[in-house]
């Protein structure tokens, strides 16, 4: 599991132990979104000093590969495609960026009316994008210049921006996370709202990751007390308040892909097992 953080520092843990591998630094460009790419051992992350260049970084040798530049704000999402060497980038710059990894020049452009969130879906062949804190656009990768083929409008959030978006495994579903107190559920096809989940903090207005479990059935989210939330995604109901050493917002929460395991993180990292009844 990869890592970034406001020191400037790239951690890699060792998801079978738990435990720190590697601690890179970037103390040039400064790192904020990362993600692992298909290639082993090489990530993608957004800057946060000199300018908003997304770097390929290869882990191996800590030597960029190659930059893509053309963000002009602050990049706020990337999404990996999940089946070959393609990603989304969104920026502050209200616009979001189709990129190859094998090419520094832009793919492909969107200009959006403000903040966007944007992510793939499971089979790599659609990506959605949520636009100004009010409505899902659904695209195909393969004609996104044609414009949305679908346009969801929900109800606006007039205490919170939409600040994360992401498709369940199994693919039905949008999840939408918000700097408020709120996280919404989407249809993925028909694009009405299904569930709104609650009760969890945010008074400090802090973008709160929320992820599906692999098996698509729940919901997982950490909120600013430093405990991590969790709902049934079918019926809405909370499932379970989850106590951790959290000293700070829970800002991370995300799913092993293979196995059922959990990563959660403030200042510091949790990772969490299932309790197995033998």
């Amino acid at each position: 599991m990869i890592s970034s953080s406001d020191d400037d520092q790239i951690v890699i843990y060792d998801c079978q132990n738990g435990t720190p591998k590697r601690t890179l630094n970037s103390k040039k460009y400064g790192v904020d979104l990362i993600r692992y790419t298909h290639a082993a051992n090489t990530a993608v992350h957004s800057s946060t000093k000199l300018d908003d260049t997304i770097r390929y970084l290869s882990l191996h040798d800590n030597k960029y590969i190659r930059y893509f530049p053309g963000h002009t704000k602050k990049v706020v999402c990337i999404s990996m495609s999940p089946v070959d060497d393609s990603f989304l980038s969104g920026s502050l710059d209200k616009t979001i960026r189709i990129w190859d990894l094998r090419s520094p020049n832009c793919q492909g452009m969107m200009h959006m009316s403000g903040r966007p969130v944007a992510a793939f879906d499971p089979e790599g062949l659609i990506f959605a994008a949520g636009v100004n804190s009010e409505s899902v656009k659904l695209y195909d990768l393969r004609s996104f210049d044609k414009g949305p083929f679908a346009t969801f409008k929900l109800q606006q959030d007039k205490d919170c921006d939409w600040t994360g978006l992401k498709f369940s495994p199994d693919g039905r579903h949008i999840l939408i996370s918000t700097n408020g107190q709120i996280i919404r559920l989407v249809d993925a096809f028909q694009g009405n709202a299904l569930q709104t989940f609650m009760g969890h903090t945010n008074l400090k207005g802090v973008p709160l990751e929320a992820s599906f479990t692999p098996d698509s059935q729940f919901v997982f989210s950490g909120s600013t007390d430093g405990k991590i939330h969790c709902w049934n995604a079918e019926t809405g109901s909370k499932i379970s308040v989850l106590n951790a050493e959290h000293t700070a917002p829970v800002q991370c929460i995300q799913f092993n892909p293979k196995f059922m395991m959990m990563a959660s993180a403030c200042i510091n990292m949790a990772f969490w097992l299932p309790i197995v009844d033998e």
